[in-house]
């Protein structure tokens, strides 16, 4: 008999490629590590090999790990599509989205067009924003979803991230500097939480630093950091091969990406495909 995927090993299978952490993903499912972990094996076996590399901290894709995440993504989608469909109306309406520049052509190119053409009555607004922005707009009701970096909250039972992220300092393949040297800077937004957590971790540290460029734009800072004009603080899936992690300098903690809604808001079918879908297809890198 030919092998049959079972959806919700699947699930937990895109919660863990996801989340990077197998905690974060039980915790998502509403599933127990364990629970996870058995998941995790029966779909290896189906699979015929490791689907992730683990460690102490977190898990990695492999080759056959990446080529099943990518074949069933679709698969999970329209499989909600049809039961959604099975148990109610055409969902219609409109949902303004928050996102930050960093994040706005992975969601813009890889999952509002999946989006619009499983649901298209309803109208999208994607505004972009840096998070501390978003998330203030999220709270006052004027975004109906917002995706937002933040620091990881401290302690069990917090809010499941999109995704962890570890920031990591970067600079030019061939950048070097001494202990005593002022460190150039490109610095994100005012209200992106790396800013803050860039000019605050070298300030403990007793390093001495310099604003060499100031911008909203992740484009900008990728390419101020590759041309060896300044540093930054990015997320490790985004360095590019001319760009190499600066382990000399202070470690940042991890950060994880969430999904914000606005609060006291009547149900709104809308948001909560949006929502759903933004959940499942949300990468980092």
């Amino acid at each position: 008999m030919a092998a049959v995927l079972d959806i919700d090993l699947l699930r937990t299978f895109h919660a863990v490629a996801r989340l990077g952490q197998f905690r974060a993903a039980a915790e998502h499912v509403h599933k127990s590590p364990a629970a996870i972990s058995v998941h995790i094996q029966r779909l290896e076996s189906l699979a015929g090999g490791r689907l992730f590399d683990r460690d102490n901290h977190s898990v990695a894709l492999t080759p056959l790990g990446q080529r099943l995440l990518a074949g069933t993504a679709e698969l999970l989608r329209m499989h909600d599509k049809v039961v959604d469909e099975l148990h109610g109306p055409t969902v219609a309406g409109r949902v303004k989205l928050g996102v930050p520049d960093e994040y706005a052509a992975h969601v813009i190119r890889d999952i509002l067009p999946g989006f619009s053409a499983a649901w298209p009555e309803v109208v999208l607004d994607v505004v972009t924003a840096p998070s501390q922005a978003l998330a203030e707009q999220a709270a006052r009701g004027r975004l109906g979803c917002a995706i937002v970096a933040q620091p990881l909250p401290a302690g069990q039972g917090a809010v499941v991230p999109l995704a962890v992220t570890q920031p990591v300092w970067a600079g030019a393949a061939g950048w070097r500097a001494g202990r005593a040297d002022i460190l150039p800077l490109a610095l994100h937004a005012t209200a992106c939480p790396y800013r803050r957590a860039m000019t605050e971790s070298l300030t403990r540290a007793g390093r001495r630093w310099r604003i060499v460029l100031s911008t909203p734009s992740s484009q900008a800072i990728q390419a101020c950091v590759e041309a060896g004009l300044g540093i930054s603080l990015l997320d490790q899936a985004r360095l590019t091969p001319a760009m190499r992690v600066l382990e000399e300098l202070p470690r940042v903690a991890p950060h994880g990406v969430y999904l914000l809604r606005a609060p006291g808001r009547a149900e709104d079918p809308a948001a909560d495909r949006l929502e759903q879908e933004i959940r499942q297809r949300f990468r980092l890198g």
